[in-house]
């Protein structure tokens, strides 16, 4: 599939971490930190799949549980998984309070400050809470206009429940917004259900697409955006 240049978004709607904020870089960060302490020598790589495992897992079971409850279990259990003797209490609370600090990619900000300047509206969609994703959020200068979290919306991605939150939050219907993400476990399979449109950042790591979806596009970096839209005569701003 391809964009259609005639059909330029008014709202632009970013997944967070993986696409705009580095969240394997600094869950990983997180355990290396855990593991010294507890004596254990931990494959950072399998702790990313592990951890994503576990938290999906909660994520899919009801009732819903906030995010901050989810990644205090998720992350510990994960640690277990790969032989880390982890303490659920202290090391699940020093995940979810790590993850606010957590930063932009390197050319996040310059990315969302040429959309922003092309009169792009720019929100973002993440199974995350208010309060945790806050600190993340204040890292981006300014430049996000609408911030929609898995607890406001009571419902984790790819649930459709979030992103009729979105919707109505944002005053849209899906032919006016363009989907930019990380995950194919989550986001494309939102995408492929709800029949938006989708752009992959594919920053290399284990996830895969899915074997029944193809997204409109897919870039390794988010100055794919920046390098295709002029292209597409998105970026005029009359």
């Amino acid at each position: 599939m391809a964009l259609d240049p005639d059909r330029r978004p008014e709202w632009l709607t970013f997944d967070c971490y993986g696409t705009l904020i580095q969240w394997d870089e600094g869950l990983q960060r997180v355990a290396a930190d855990v593991s010294a302490k507890r004596g254990g020598n931990i494959d950072l790589a399998k702790l990313v799949q592990a951890y994503d495992q576990r938290e999906g897992e909660l994520e899919r079971n009801a009732p819903f549980k906030e995010f901050r409850v989810v990644a205090g279990k998720a992350f510990p259990a994960a640690l277990k998984d790969l032989g880390v003797n982890a303490n659920e209490t202290d090391d699940g609370k020093a995940l979810v309070e790590a993850i606010p600090t957590f930063g932009p990619f390197p050319e996040t900000l310059d990315t969302l400050a040429a959309l922003k300047a092309a009169r792009f509206k720019i929100a973002i969609i993440s199974n995350s809470d208010d309060d945790i994703i806050a600190g993340n959020v204040a890292q981006l200068g300014g430049l996000v206009d609408q911030v929609v979290t898995a607890q406001q919306a009571r419902a984790y991605k790819p649930s459709r429940l979030i992103f009729d939150h979105a919707l109505t939050k944002l005053g849209v219907g899906y032919d006016r917004l363009l989907h930019i993400c990380a995950s194919p476990a989550l986001d494309h399979a939102a995408a492929r259900d709800q029949q938006f449109r989708c752009v992959w950042i594919n920053r290399g790591t284990y996830r895969k697409p899915l074997a029944d979806y193809e997204p409109d596009q897919t870039f390794r970096t988010l100055t794919g955006l920046t390098d295709l839209f002029p292209k597409l005569g998105w970026m005029n701003v009359s």
